[in-house]
């Protein structure tokens, strides 16, 4: 199939392992997309969810992110929007629309590049390459991040102090939504994030009035993490907004 990786020593080329992530709800198409990206050596996740996809963004370096706008449970503009709160991850949006405000508006958000559906598959691999590339020359950001004497590290999913890591009484335990809620604060430090994100990326679609749940679990990550709990100086509630973690 010319195009996606020419000659077969470029199909181990820069683009190698790159981790993508297809979102469509479309079950035909999303095969088939896995398939061809598989044959020429993408790491491939696929969800039919916006929620899901935030999840998985969240959990999980990705490369490239592939978005149908018409997702079941969420537009595909909000997941965009999701992403690029915290994550500079290249974005194509795969969608049947085809009037120019649509393509405007994704762009706009955020977005890469816009391909319409129907759509030529050596267009797409062309796409996705010029994509990866661009992502490629992006600065990583730093996986390790401190709160008070802890240092947080989110590659590696740990939580140390003075460069190593303490006994199982003094290390403070997360449970897996702490975890969750942890890493997308700390993945954009210095940034509000807005309640509704918190609640719809941890929790998932139905939860975005669920309030009282940050409110707890921000008191749990305080009481574990912050010098002096009831007066935080990183996990910074912005009353009536969201929260921000403070370097």
């Amino acid at each position: 199939m010319p195009g996606w990786g020419g000659t077969a020593g470029s199909k181990h080329g820069a683009h190698a392992m790159s981790r993508v992530l297809i979102v469509d709800d479309e079950p035909k198409l999303l095969r088939a997309l896995s398939i061809t990206l598989r044959a020429f050596d993408y790491e491939v996740h696929t969800t039919s969810t916006g929620s899901e996809a935030l999840d998985l963004a969240a959990r999980q370096r990705l490369d490239l992110v592939i978005l149908d706008l018409g997702l079941p449970d969420m537009a595909g503009t909000t997941v965009i929007q999701g992403l690029r709160a915290w994550s500079t991850v290249p974005i194509i949006v795969l969608s049947g629309r085809t009037d120019p405000a649509a393509k405007t508006e994704a762009l706009d958000l955020g977005a890469d590049d816009y391909v319409t559906k129907p759509f030529a598959m050596d267009e797409l691999g062309a796409r996705i390459r010029a994509a990866l590339r661009r992502g490629a020359t992006e600065p990583p950001r730093p996986t390790a991040h401190r709160i008070g004497d802890w240092v947080i590290d989110l590659a590696a999913h740990t939580i140390t102090r003075g460069g190593r890591v303490p006994g199982e009484q003094e290390r403070p335990h997360l449970t897996p939504t702490e975890w969750k809620l942890l890493e997308i604060l700390l993945a954009h430090p210095g940034k509000l994030v807005a309640s509704t994100q918190l609640l719809t990326e941890v929790w998932g679609t139905g939860y975005e009035h669920a309030t009282n749940y940050l409110r707890i679990y921000l008191w749990q990550l305080r009481s574990k993490l912050e010098p002096v709990p009831s007066q935080p100086q990183y996990l910074i509630t912005e009353p009536g907004m969201g929260y921000r973690y403070q370097p």
